[in-house]
């Protein structure tokens, strides 16, 4: 049987190796990690996984992409796949925006850029203790 997934979604590829990094180091051969630079790539590695009967158990997304924003992806993925954990990560989220994921996708968390390691790592523990 394969690892769950953890999958990472953000527009700047800087950003995506930090985070894979950062999750490698803390949990390491326990997970697949997998990257996405937008949200429609994220779906389509969703729905990839999906088809091979991979489990994603965890989605860092930033909010601000181009095309689709976080916001709109974590829903669109809550209402297909509810059980995954939902974090994100974003620099310039509005209120809004972080209260409209809070209520309709069950946001485990919102990080702000720039996070530190350690935030991440107990995010992402205290994200995985609730499965």
């Amino acid at each position: 049987m394969s690892k769950p997934v953890i999958l990472c979604v953000d527009d700047e590829k800087v950003i995506l190796d930090s985070l894979k990094t950062q999750l490698q180091l803390a949990f390491g051969n326990a997970y697949l990690y997998e990257v996405a630079e937008d949200a429609n790539d994220a779906l389509e590695v969703i729905n990839e996984l999906n088809e091979e009967s991979i489990s994603i158990i965890l989605i860092v997304s930033d909010w601000l992409m181009p095309g689709m924003k976080g916001d709109e992806f974590l829903i669109r993925v809550h209402q297909q796949f509810p059980a995954i954990i939902k974090v994100m990560l974003t620099g310039q989220a509005d209120e809004s925006a972080i209260e409209r994921v809070k209520q309709q996708a069950n946001l485990h968390c919102c990080l702000f850029k720039p996070w530190s390691e350690e935030e991440l790592v107990e995010t992402i523990k205290s994200g995985l203790s609730k499965l």
